[in-house]
């Protein structure tokens, strides 16, 4: 099985794959150093050729797989190994989950120091066509025949030259080649940098970043396509506040929907909502139901967003508080549960988490049950100060398992926690990115 063409000033080796690493990379040892292989699987047997050394580890590039791994299979999309979007679609779903649930085990062992009592399933949902958030780069490659619009090639700034994308819905990969045949009808083909795809229960929006004011002829071209493939364009000149609707100027909005909750979630095109909306619907369910919270407790939602866990909190009967960073996102939230009916049970508020402090967490008021879900960084300052309203429950959801595991190593070795549960949900399929959800409960 042939892999990519050999470089000649590079050293070619053969090698067992050991395991895969936090990228997915696999991980063999030559001559007591480890060397990671792109796109290879533990098990396999390798020839490999080295693109570069470093002192304690090479780096290498796959070329024949002498003895293939029972979970690898054929790569659907036909641009995985260029395209950055994906890394593991030569892996069985099933290996990739698995996979995942070893790199959150693993950092809680390693960086945490814990284990759970538990080991939850895992949350799955379709592995194709679930992304409904991405952003597109689009560049003016005139050695590639014009107009490029796609994900970034796999560890470069280039575009990759892509025409299908099994990992987005069907209908948006679809606009792929359209959308670089208006691109390069445009005077402002080269001053596009960007397009953000957003798609909805009832409306699929594209928000074009445009550096230069598009002129009449350019906005007769963008209507016309809006209107041919039934979608809707906004403009974003600046930063995230300067979108503003094109075309068509009078449309329904975007939201997703949360059924188990009879709760529906209105949110702008650049406002941060999940990208796997499937699975997103079930980790909001699975972490409802780890919290249990009961009429008349009172329950803490930092990191709250436009309130994707707090309206499920407060369905139930509960009194919930939600706080997040960001004022846009907390008018948002205070919106989206009043079209839900969900006003008396809520109230958000402003507030920097990263600076959370005993005295900040404290003026919150007395709390039963504390969901937190963080970006990248994670909590720590949260989980440093949580003494002072000491929730008997907390259910943490994390989009990155090693600050998960710090913040574990916290709440279990200095706040006196016990985790309880932990497991993975499969939000991003075919990539390494590990979300995860964990439960804790105070001893005594």
């Amino acid at each position: 099985m042939s892999k990519h063409p050999s470089s000649p000033d590079s050293s070619s080796l053969e090698l067992f794959i050991e395991a895969l690493d936090h990228e997915a990379q696999g991980i063999a040892r030559h001559q007591g150093k480890v060397v990671f292989v792109e796109e290879a699987l533990p098990g396999e047997r390798v020839h490999v050729r080295l693109t570069r050394r470093k002192v304690q580890y090479d780096l290498a590039r796959l070329e024949r797989i002498e003895r293939p791994s029972f979970t690898r299979i054929d790569p659907l999309c036909p641009h995985f190994g260029v395209c950055g979007g994906c890394n593991m679609q030569h892996a069985d779903p099933a290996a990739q989950v698995a996979f995942k649930q070893r790199i959150l085990e693993d950092n809680l062992i390693r960086i945490g120091r814990v284990m759970p009592e538990i080991i939850l399933p895992a949350l799955q949902g379709s592995s194709w066509g679930y992304r409904q958030r991405a952003r597109l780069s689009v560049r003016l490659v005139q050695k590639k025949g014009g107009v490029l619009v796609g994900f970034h090639e796999k560890g470069s700034s280039f575009v990759a030259d892509m025409h299908v994308c099994p990992v987005l819905p069907a209908h948006v990969s679809r606009l792929l080649d359209p959308l670089r045949r208006l691109v390069e009808s445009l005077s402002l083909r080269d001053r596009l940098p960007q397009i953000e795809v957003a798609v909805g229960e009832r409306v699929t929006v594209l928000v074009f970043r445009v550096l230069l004011t598009p002129t009449q002829e350019d906005e007769g071209k963008i209507r016309a396509f809006a209107d041919q493939w039934q979608v809707q364009v906004w403009f974003q000149s600046k930063g995230p506040d300067s979108v503003k609707r094109f075309h068509p100027a009078e449309a329904p909005g975007l939201d997703y929907r949360l059924p188990e909750f009879q709760v529906v979630m209105p949110f702008g095109p650049t406002e941060f909502t999940q990208v796997n909306a499937g699975v997103n619907r079930i980790l909001v369910g699975r972490a409802v139901r780890l919290l249990d919270p009961l009429p008349g407790e009172r329950v803490l939602d930092l990191f709250c967003g436009l309130g994707n866990f707090t309206l499920p909190l407060a369905r139930s009967g509960a009194m919930v508080t939600g706080v997040e960073g960001s004022q846009t996102l907390v008018e948002r939230a205070r919106e989206n549960a009043a079209l839900n009916g969900l006003t008396a049970n809520t109230c958000f508020q402003v507030a920097n988490l990263f600076e959370a402090t005993e005295d900040s967490l404290s003026l919150l008021g007395p709390v039963d049950k504390l969901l937190i879900d963080p970006p990248r960084d994670g909590a720590v300052e949260v989980v440093k100060s949580v003494g002072s309203i000491s929730p008997k429950r907390i259910v943490y959801v994390s989009c990155n398992p090693a600050t998960l595991a710090r913040d574990a190593h916290i709440l279990v070795h200095q706040q006196g926690y016990t985790l309880k549960a932990a497991g993975v949900a499969n939000m991003f399929p075919h990539t390494a990115h590990v979300e995860s959800l964990a439960l804790f409960e105070r001893q005594g």
